[in-house]
């Protein structure tokens, strides 16, 4: 589940959990600027994730909050826009069964726990993972409004042609 292309990763194997492991992710400048390249951010200041990984009837169960100070760039005026999250989430993981198929059905009420791979949990990407969930997909500016601009009077592309033919006076 970790590699060289993730933005942040911080794995840990499901041997190592016990009872359960509580952990502080708190990435340095370099990984939140790969994190803010991922997600396309115009800046991600601080980011913190504080997170707890234990057993849980079926599975395992991912608890923890996020919290970042960052910019988003507004999508009408292009200027850096402001962002605090600070937002608690649980997950319900569950080790992959070994006769799956490669086949995965997903519906939008799916409440199915996410798979483990590998007997490890990256809670580096589950971190990177929710502080994308409560991004502004579509950032705006208050205030900020979209102006369509007017239609060109001649659209064909003989208009276009007509400006460049030289004029008869010269």
């Amino acid at each position: 589940m970790s590699g060289p292309d993730l933005p942040y990763s911080e794995p840990v194997r499901l041997h190592q959990v016990g009872a359960g492991v509580t952990r502080r992710l708190e990435p340095d400048a370099a990984a939140r600027a790969r994190i803010a390249r991922a997600l396309d951010l115009a800046s991600l200041a601080s980011f913190v994730a504080e997170m707890t990984l234990a057993p849980a009837p079926g599975g395992w169960r991912l608890s923890g909050r996020v919290k970042a100070s960052l910019a988003q760039t507004c999508g009408i005026t292009l200027d850096p826009l402001p962002v605090e999250i600070d937002a608690p989430f649980t997950i319900a993981l569950a080790e992959a069964a070994e006769d799956a198929s490669d086949e995965i059905v997903i519906t939008l009420d799916d409440e199915s726990p996410d798979p483990i791979e590998g007997g490890q949990v990256d809670l580096g990407q589950y971190a990177v993972e929710q502080l994308a969930l409560r991004l502004d997909p579509f950032p705006r500016k208050p205030g900020a409004e979209f102006v369509q601009p007017p239609e060109p009077t001649e659209i064909s592309p003989f208009a276009v042609l007509k400006q460049l033919r030289p004029s008869d006076d010269g």
